[in-house]
């Protein structure tokens, strides 16, 4: 069981923000987002999307820290990676 998540570097409406994901599986990622307190409408496709202030609790719940580019690459080779559909493309 592995979770991991990024520094929070993005901002959206007016805060920082994470990505958190699982290496293992979605089912992983939902539960362990449950126990942090987030909200199911955080999930985005294949990731949570974590505000910087929950990000030591995440750690302390055990989520890895991890760059950003490894954190997507981990996501493709665990065949959980979510494309943005793009119409026309």
């Amino acid at each position: 069981m592995t979770v991991f998540i990024d520094r929070p570097l993005w901002p959206a409406r007016g805060r920082l923000w994470s990505h958190m994901v699982s290496d293992t599986s979605f089912a992983e990622l939902h539960e362990f987002a449950a126990r942090l307190g987030m909200p199911p409408r955080a999930f985005e496709r294949d990731h949570y999307d974590v505000p910087a202030d929950l990000y030591e609790p995440a750690l302390r719940l055990g989520a890895e820290p991890i760059g950003s580019q490894e954190l997507v690459a981990r996501l493709i080779r665990a065949g959980l990676r979510r494309r943005k559909y793009s119409p026309g493309a």
